[in-house]
């Protein structure tokens, strides 16, 4: 039954809710794909048509990456100044204001050190002062005075985001200077430490001993955020986002509890961003991808999971458009050839089957783009007619309902 449901809801015959949810969140969902903000594709060329799409998808938030080595490939005379002739903003202007424009918040994840600050290495090398960071922030952050959202580097427990991936350098290099450099241009500044990935490699540390080494460090930071990807059991065989794991080394959506036991544990109760989780696709990944309509129920999976997190206030799917490069990340709602998967539409209308008892299902959802309570109608796929469970209901202030529904 939560089958022909989810299957109505991809195809978009919801008309949009039943008995008004009586949970609430404030949990906010997004997007990452910083190439088909900033470029766009032959079919998307304009930004106010990919802004659009946006809005059309009910982005809550976007997370974008700004590049310090391009934005400052000279050395700035006065660093902390946004007017420095060094500094060339434009890669990052436009779309910053037109998300602001469109009214979807933004985490500006800072990353990439400038050749002349790390001896001409490659930008994830860690910079040679431990103030050049900070002054850098605090130029974006006079630039873009209406981001409130940060976040400090990405997946620094890796060598390719920091090198060496030692988090007493993270800490005292770029963390703990970037923090109090945004938070004395604005109080009201949210920056998020940590943005580990899932687990350990040859060259990577594990999140659970990254954080640790924070801890140590005298990490200081408003909220933790990490990359719960999922764990592969084999060709096709992900962990799925309603699986609940034992805590490991591995730090996962099915591991989600252990990663909030292991912030409180290290920083006190503090909250959680996640700001990148995906599924790839087979096609074109036939190792690393599940079909296209289990990614599109996954993502509507993940989504309830983190609802009913606590301290877990966002989530941010990584790409919109899939990578034209085999092997590479084929997780966005469009292939590289932009044809429309199914989880465009899950991350617009997402459904979740919560249980199953006798001839009873609990469904799980959400109506974007919202504001305010939202009407919708169930419908399900019955002999090749769509045929509509109940009438029209209402969800909650969010968009969110549950609904129990009969076989």
């Amino acid at each position: 039954m939560g089958r022909l449901v989810l299957l109505a809801a991809i195809a978009l015959t919801l008309a949009a809710g039943a008995c008004t949810a009586s949970a609430s969140s404030k949990a906010e969902y997004g997007v990452q794909d910083d190439a088909w903000l900033q470029v766009g594709t032959t079919k998307i060329p304009l930004l106010q048509d990919r802004l659009s799409t946006l809005d059309r998808l009910g982005v809550d938030v976007v997370r974008y990456t700004l590049r310090w080595d391009h934005i400052a490939l000279h050395r700035p005379k006065k660093p902390a100044n946004p007017d420095d002739p060094a500094y060339d903003w434009t890669p990052a202007d436009a779309l910053l204001a037109g998300l602001h424009a469109h009214g979807i918040d933004v985490v500006l994840t800072l990353w990439g050190t400038p050749g002349w600050e790390n001896g001409r290495q490659k930008p994830n090398w860690a910079p040679k002062s431990p103030s050049a960071l900070a002054l850098f922030a605090a130029a974006a952050a006079k630039r873009y005075p209406w981001v409130h959202k940060w976040e400090i580097w990405n997946e620094p427990n890796q060598r390719g985001g920091l090198y060496p991936n030692s988090p007493r350098l993270y800490v005292r290099w770029l963390l703990n200077p970037a923090v109090a450099a945004l938070h004395s241009v604005d109080p009201r500044n949210v920056v998020a430490g940590g943005a580990t990935s899932p687990r350990a490699t040859r060259t990577a540390l594990s999140a659970v001993a990254f954080m640790s080494g924070m801890h140590r460090a005298g990490a200081r930071f408003d909220v933790y955020s990490h990359h719960p990807y999922p764990r592969w059991f084999g060709r096709g065989r992900p962990e799925t986002p309603l699986q609940t794991l034992p805590c490991t080394r591995w730090l996962t959506m099915a591991s989600l509890q252990c990663l909030i036991r292991d912030v409180a544990r290290n920083f006190g109760p503090k909250h959680v961003w996640l700001t990148e989780y995906a599924y790839k696709t087979n096609p074109p990944d036939r190792y690393r991808g599940v079909a296209p309509d289990l990614q599109a129920r996954y993502l509507a999976e993940a989504a309830r999971r983190v609802y009913q997190a606590p301290r877990v206030d966002l989530l941010i799917n990584f790409l919109i458009r899939d990578e034209p490069v085999i092997g590479r990340w084929s997780s966005g709602f469009f292939t590289a050839r932009e044809v429309v998967k199914p989880s465009f539409f899950a991350f617009m209308l997402p459904l979740a089957e919560v249980s199953r008892r006798g001839g009873a299902t609990m469904l799980w959802g959400q109506v974007r783009p919202r504001s305010g309570p939202q009407p919708y109608l169930l419908q399900r796929l019955w002999r090749g007619r769509w045929l509509p469970i109940g009438g029209v209901s209402v969800t909650g202030n969010a968009g969110f309902f549950a609904r129990q529904v009969g076989s």
